[in-house]
This record gives C-alpha cells, structure tokens and sequence, in this order.
C-alpha cells in the first residue's frame, strides 16, 4: 500500500493596513503643520557680551528704547531723551522709528546692543515688531533686497516708572 503525502492546503493571507494607511494620512499633514509653526514662533535673541575686556571707553552710550503704551521713546545713557515717537491713532510709529534708527547707527557705526525697556502689559506682537524693526532694516544692494544690520544684539527690561512733575503734597497751601 503506497503512502500518498496530502499537501496541506495553505491560504494566503493579506495584510489589511487600510487603519494604518489612514493614520498616516491624518498624522503626516499635522506634524507637518505643528513643524511650521513651532519654526516662526522662535525668536533668536543675541545677548550683549558682559566681559571688560569688550567695554570701550569712548562708546559709554547705552541705548535705550523704551515702549509705553502711548509712545516709543529713543534715549541714551549720557543724554537722556534723543527722541520721543508718541502713537498715531493708537498704533506705534514703527516707520519713524526705523528712520531714527538709521540716523542712529549711521553715527554710531560700531554699535551693535540696544536695550528695549518695556511698560507692564505691553502687547506680544509689539514686542516682537520692535525687535525686528531695531534688529535690522531691508535696503536695496545690487537689486536685491538684503537685510541690513542695525543694532542686533538686544536686551530686555523694564522700563522706569513715569514720576510726577510736580510732587503730590498732602499738606494744604
């Protein structure tokens, strides 16, 4: 009596990733939309140096930006007020700023630190455009628009409290 071998039936089975395929198609596009906004919402602040070895005597001017709610104000260390921008139907003068800046670095060519002093409450948005508008400024170079530097390397504090002309007096005249 012979032996006959019975081959086992074998099914072919097919992977069913149709669940996998529609994760991908939802998680690409949102890690990729989360990437691009992650990238413009940091902003790569240049800290100035405190080394003596960095401090010049001749440019004891620090300058100053200080924001309030109703104006820009331009001051340095020696000075004091250079020029006050007060606000335009309630927005702040950017523009003006940007052109006495210009004026600014155009003097003081070897300056690169601004401080900007800021009122409690100041916008976000307000913040970020001061920075860029005192970072630097787009000029025309052989026909292509560059970025030119104006003052880089920027420092953030808070701004002085505005004290009174006249000083208030509780004792009657």
């Amino acid at each position: 009596m012979a032996r006959r071998k019975h081959k086992k039936l074998e099914k072919v089975v097919e992977l069913d990733i149709t669940a996998f395929m529609n994760l991908m198609i939802v998680l690409v596009p949102v890690l990729l939309l989360s990437m691009v906004f992650a990238q413009t919402s940091v902003l790569d602040l240049n800290f100035p140096a405190i080394d003596d070895s960095q401090i010049k005597l001749d440019e004891n001017v620090q300058l100053q930006l200080i924001i309030r709610h109703d104006s820009l104000i331009v001051a340095d260390s020696k000075q004091g007020l250079i020029r006050k921008l007060d606000n335009s139907n309630g927005e702040y003068n950017f523009d003006a700023l940007s052109r006495l800046l210009k004026q600014l670095k155009f003097r003081l060519a070897d300056k690169t630190d601004i401080t900007l002093l800021l009122e409690e409450n100041i916008d976000y948005q307000t913040i970020v455009t001061a920075m860029d508008v005192t970072r630097s400024y787009e000029a025309v170079v052989a026909t292509s628009v560059v970025n030119a530097e104006l003052f880089p390397d920027i420092s953030i504090g808070d701004a002085p409290e505005i004290k009174p002309v006249w000083p208030a007096s509780s004792e009657g005249h």
